[in-house]
């Protein structure tokens, strides 16, 4: 069982080419349209602590919600990629093109 002082999953719902122009350093990127299909296996622990990102919150809003149906008991929506790195103190990482 996780505690509620564990850090948090940092899931990323968008594109794979947004998600390398720059995202939260350890952050996953499971992009929205893939989420059903991938949920169980990239994201097992359904009392974990998981906050969604996107670029302006819309999207991980509707993972957040889609994953709360599911059972997901910890899920928030972080926002955008920024407000989430400055929330947790994390760094933004760019992948090399």
């Amino acid at each position: 069982m996780t505690t509620p002082s564990a850090r948090p999953l940092v899931v990323d719902v968008r594109s794979p080419g947004e998600f390398a122009a720059g995202h939260v350093a350890g952050s996953i990127n499971l992009p929205l349209d893939t989420l059903p299909a991938a949920a169980s296996r990239l994201l097992p622990e359904r009392d974990a602590p998981i906050v969604l990102c996107c670029v302006s919150g819309a999207r991980s809003d509707v993972a957040a919600q889609w994953l709360r149906a599911q059972g997901y008991t910890q899920v928030s929506n972080g926002g955008s990629v920024g407000a989430v790195a400055l929330r947790l103190g994390n760094v933004i990482h760019k992948e090399n093109a």
